[in-house]
Parts: C-alpha cells; sequence; structure tokens
C-alpha cells in the first residue's frame, strides 16, 4: 500500500469518527509511522488532504453503486442496492458516511471541500432522479429523490448516535417502501 493510500485511509479513519476538525498531520504521521514532513509533502495544505479524501471517497462510493446495480432492472432493485451500500459505511465501517458528516460541518469547511460535498449529493440526488419510474413527474422525482438522500442519511446518523443499526434499517426500509 503507498504512502498516499496509507494517509487516506488514517485520514478517513479519523475524519469519519470525529469530523474535519479531528485530523492533525501529527496524527496522522503517528497513525502511519511517517514523519508529519512527509505528510506535508504528500498534502500541503489540509484542504488537500480533505478534498482529495471527499474524491476518493466519492469514487468508491459510485464505483460500489454501481457494482450493486449492475444486474438491477427494476426502480425497487436499484433503490435496494443504494440502501446496500449506505448501510455497510454504517456496518462495515461502524462510521456513518464521510460526506453526510462534512455536509453537516459544512460551514466549518474549506469553500473547496465544501462544494466537493455538495457535488457529492447532487451526484445522489441526480442518480436517484435517474433511476425513479419515468411516468413520474419531474418536480415529484426530485422531492423524492432528495428525500431518500436526506432519509437514508439521517437515519445512519441516527442510528450510529443510538448505537443501533437496526433503525437505519427500520427508517430506509419505511422509506422505501413509501416510494416504491
Amino acid at each position: 500500500m503507498s504512502t498516499t493510500e496509507k494517509l487516506l485511509d488514517a485520514a478517513e479513519y479519523r475524519m469519519r469518527r470525529g469530523g474535519y476538525n479531528s485530523v492533525s498531520f501529527r496524527d496522522l504521521a503517528s497513525d502511519t509511522q511517517i514523519k508529519s514532513s512527509s505528510v506535508h509533502y504528500h498534502y500541503p495544505k489540509k484542504e488537500d488532504l480533505g478534498l482529495a479524501l471527499v474524491e476518493r471517497y466519492s469514487s468508491q462510493f459510485n464505483d460500489e453503486l454501481a457494482k450493486k446495480t449492475k444486474t438491477a432492472k427494476t426502480t425497487q432493485e436499484h433503490l435496494r442496492a443504494y440502501q446496500a451500500v449506505i448501510r455497510a459505511a454504517l456496518v462495515e465501517d461502524d462510521a456513518i458516511c464521510l460526506c453526510g458528516l462534512l455536509g453537516a460541518e459544512g460551514a466549518g469547511l474549506p469553500n473547496v471541500i465544501q462544494h466537493r460535498v455538495q457535488q457529492f449529493f447532487n451526484e445522489n440526488i441526480n442518480w436517484l432522479v435517474s433511476i425513479l419510474p419515468n411516468d413520474m413527474p419531474k418536480a415529484e422525482k426530485l422531492a423524492t429523490a432528495n428525500t431518500l438522500l436526506a432519509g437514508h442519511q439521517g437515519a445512519m446518523m441516527l442510528a450510529k448516535n443510538m448505537q443501533d443499526n437496526k433503525i437505519f434499517d427500520t427508517i430506509t426500509n419505511q422509506l422505501l417502501e413509501q416510494v416504491i
């Protein structure tokens, strides 16, 4: 594994559990057993690290969603795959979505990171709109996509804070039953 990947892994682990401000270059150097100056070599500013992290997270999320929906044919199959990808972030990683966490911190983030997090959410909304039934009016598709995104992100935050992943399942299953 490259030093860059080690740094991003360590930063993601810390950030998804404590937020943007919980990550310091000194901690990353300790986590990866390299010198602090080496962290700065790869990422001159924390903003550079944050942006690289959101880019990687978004790419991995989209790749996983594409993989899970490869054989999906119906809206229901697409939405269940979307639910599974988000659930994996909660259950397998024992953390909430990086972009969900950073979205909640938006006002305190550098503009470039705020913008990339917004882009992640817009990508999700556009994907959700694209898989909703063709006969659904455009405005309703957009409202439904926004509701699905907010519902999944909120359910993840609540489940994590209540230390009960069943909360995520209950909320998102109910949400999907209303849509499909």
